[in-house]
């Protein structure tokens, strides 16, 4: 969930969102290595959109906040549209990573889904501004996939995590390490159709509002 903001004057789309972390493996580092890698890597493209036969450049203000004092009504009461919620444990059930709905405010990490540069992070935001997993999951031939798509995708052998396994089998599916933010995932987010103010903002997204738990093992 997030803000975009149309700047005329400078020909810009920023899209504005805090990213607040709480929760046992949370901390102030951990808060801001995520909103700077989501913000890296969706500014990575430096994509541009049409809007009224202007172009625009895409631009992503990412801001990360550690929260240990966090309470579950600051959650529930919450009617901030920059405010996304992420509470982050060493351990989930399924061991994955998940937001709580396309374009939420609310979701859980698995810690060592967010470290070395990975792109987990990347992609839930994807999820909470409004972008689902692509339909077709065999995309061979086809380059570089986005950042939107999920773990198990069918992709060439150098997108595997491991290059010489078959494909679909044990090590022949998606390294999500190599995802990337494409032009097309701007494309997808139809910015040219949202309806901005007379000050030139509009909200992405919607409040899910989920307060967490810690997942027990």
């Amino acid at each position: 969930m997030g803000i975009a903001e149309l700047n005329e004057r400078e020909k810009q789309i920023i899209i504005h969102a805090t990213i607040i972390l709480y929760g046992d493996a949370s901390s102030e580092a951990l808060s801001n290595i995520v909103a700077m890698d989501v913000a890296s890597h969706w500014n990575e493209p430096k994509a541009s959109e049409h809007i009224k036969q202007n172009h625009y450049l895409v631009q992503f203000n990412i801001t990360g906040v550690y929260a240990p004092s966090l309470m579950p009504q600051d959650v529930y009461e919450n009617d901030e549209p920059l405010n996304n919620y992420f509470r982050v444990e060493e351990y989930a059930e399924g061991n994955i990573s998940f937001v709580d709905g396309i374009g939420s405010n609310t979701g859980y990490f698995k810690l060592d889904n967010l470290l070395n540069n990975s792109t987990t992070a990347a992609h839930e935001f994807g999820h909470t501004i409004g972008l689902e997993h692509p339909q077709q999951l065999d995309i061979r031939g086809s380059g570089t996939p986005g950042i939107m798509y999920p773990r198990g995708t069918i992709v060439d052998p150098h997108f595997q995590y491991d290059p010489a396994a078959a494909p679909a089998t044990n090590g022949g599916t998606i390294n999500p390490f190599t995802r990337k933010v494409l032009q097309k995932d701007i494309d997808d987010l139809h910015l040219n159709k949202l309806s901005f103010n007379k000050n030139g903002f509009a909200m992405l997204g919607a409040f899910s509002s989920v307060w967490h738990e810690r997942h027990l093992q």
